[in-house]
């Protein structure tokens, strides 16, 4: 009797234990995963904030998105970053005089066009000082000083400050935590507003499988399962193939 006893009273703390573990689990476990889940989150919006402005300057430039990873590295690696560099503005009066940036950038390639077919010039400095003295459209529309160059600038360094070359770009559309799965990319360049306006869009998504299937698996699908039932999408994402958002994320 005495040992059944003993036995008794052993299982049944054996089995306390065993619920107070169970319920810390319970506790803590969806904390854990909270907490994970909120680090992690932090560096997949970095990469889908990075992407989404590769594709905003590859639309830029071609009229249109991308959904090919390889092309849109290409791109970013080989194609020059024009920007105009601005020098002097146009004053109230020759605004109300009808002078527009414009009109005002067409008069000074017309001049410069007209000054080097008479001369050389040891560079663009030179070439803008003697429009500025000697041309009678320039002079007449009061546009000395006022200056426009476009220049052609390294499209990682001019996007991204130096923070990637072209040894470590290819990092953008890969979703961090994943074990090197990309982000998905889906295009509708032929999108019509109601007015028929053409307006490409594009949408660049991280599902949570890709950056959050290592961790616990119940507290994931019960993750997914609120979000569909919100009628979200289940993961992170920027832009929108249906409907015209400015490219926002849906944390933002």
């Amino acid at each position: 009797m005495k040992a059944t006893r003993a036995l008794v009273i052993c299982a049944l703390s054996i089995a306390a234990i065993l619920m107070t573990v169970f319920c810390v689990q319970s506790v803590t476990t969806p904390i854990k995963f909270e907490n994970t889940r909120a680090e992690r989150e932090v560096a997949v919006i970095k990469h889908l904030v990075d992407l989404r402005t590769a594709e905003v300057e590859f639309h830029h430039q071609n009229g249109r998105f991308t959904a090919n990873h390889d092309s849109l590295l290409l791109f970013l690696k080989t194609a020059p970053k024009k920007e105009v560099m601005k020098e002097g503005s146009l004053t109230d009066k020759q605004l109300e005089a009808g002078l527009t940036e414009p009109k005002a950038i067409k008069i000074l390639n017309e001049a410069k066009k007209k000054a080097l077919k008479k001369n050389s010039f040891e560079d663009n400095d030179a070439l803008y000082a003697y429009i500025w003295e000697n041309d009678a459209e320039v002079k007449k529309n009061g546009l000395q000083g006022f200056r426009r160059d476009t220049i052609e600038l390294n499209m990682l360094q001019a996007l991204y400050k130096g923070e990637f070359d072209e040894t470590t770009i290819d990092a953008i559309v890969e979703i961090p935590f994943s074990n090197g799965q990309r982000f998905e990319l889906e295009v509708n360049n032929d999108y019509k507003t109601s007015q028929g306006i053409r307006v490409p869009l594009f949408e660049a998504r991280a599902p949570f499988e890709s950056y959050l299937g290592d961790l616990n698996k119940q507290e994931l699908v019960n993750l997914i399962d609120r979000e569909q039932k919100l009628e979200h999408y289940p993961g992170l994402k920027v832009g929108d193939v249906f409907s015209p958002n400015n490219n926002a994320g849906n944390w933002e």
